[in-house]
């Protein structure tokens, strides 16, 4: 049955401070955004833009929401987070292409990997975005992009771009603990960092088994690989292996 739009819903009854302008992720066009809009279309490059500062209002409990809006709160305001996130990184790297590129591929990975264990997306899609955002502070204040230095500068800078947000604290513990184990695997060992451990092989496992004698790769993925669907992922890129 169609219902009605509540006034938490109806533009009639929102205050200016409901439109504003933000930036697409993609080519920094300055774009207007009503509170409650995900995404639109870029006028700019055409690519979809995100809302930085997406804002469901009632409909982030109201049992009516998707019969209202046309969405689904939690998907829609992750998909939201994650971009902003997105745009949150490629600003502390700056000019840094090759690793905005790292930070994106595995978190491609980490969204193969993801269906196949019971692990919370945002966790998941949060610390692959940002699991090496502390590089940059460790080759300034240490002189070494080295994983332990990483590990150690990385958290501070998630936790505060994640209370940006308004993340929960529990989230943004979980993922600060992955940022801050994600070399070493000394803190934390939940499916969500099995996931991002995963990824971030993945994207590296190339480099890392150039000097390996390929009849010991298997027996090498099946124990450097903490999930299942990345160890298939592995061998296909390594092996050749037809991926299930």
């Amino acid at each position: 049955m169609p219902i009605g739009q509540c006034p938490g819903q109806d533009k009639r009854f929102w205050k200016s401070t409901d439109v504003f302008d933000a930036p697409c992720a993609n080519c920094g066009k300055v774009l207007e955004f009503w509170k409650d809009e995900p995404k639109r279309r870029c006028t700019g490059c055409g690519e979809t833009a995100m809302n930085p500062n997406f804002d469901m209002g009632c409909a982030k409990w109201c049992s009516f929401a998707k019969e209202c809006l046309g969405l689904t709160p939690g998907a829609e305001a992750d998909e939201s987070l994650c971009q902003s996130l997105i745009h949150e990184m490629k600003a502390v790297f700056g000019d840094d292409r090759q690793r905005i590129q790292h930070a994106l591929e595995v978190l491609n990975f980490a969204e193969q990997i993801l269906p196949s264990l019971q692990a919370d997306p945002l966790v998941v899609k949060a610390s692959a975005i940002l699991h090496d955002i502390g590089i940059q502070a460790a080759e300034r204040t240490h002189g070494s992009s080295a994983g332990t230095y990483q590990e150690i500068e990385g958290p501070p800078i998630a936790r505060a771009i994640l209370g940006k947000f308004g993340v929960d604290a529990e989230r943004i513990e979980h993922i600060c603990r992955i940022v801050g184990s994600h070399h070493s695997a000394n803190d934390v060992d939940t499916p969500e960092f099995r996931i991002i451990w995963d990824a971030d092989r993945l994207v590296n496992t190339a480099e890392e088994c150039a000097d390996k004698d390929p009849q010991q790769l298997p027996e090498w993925i099946d124990k450097v690989y903490r999930t299942d669907v990345g160890r298939d992922l592995a061998r296909h890129k390594l092996l050749g292996a037809e991926t299930p």
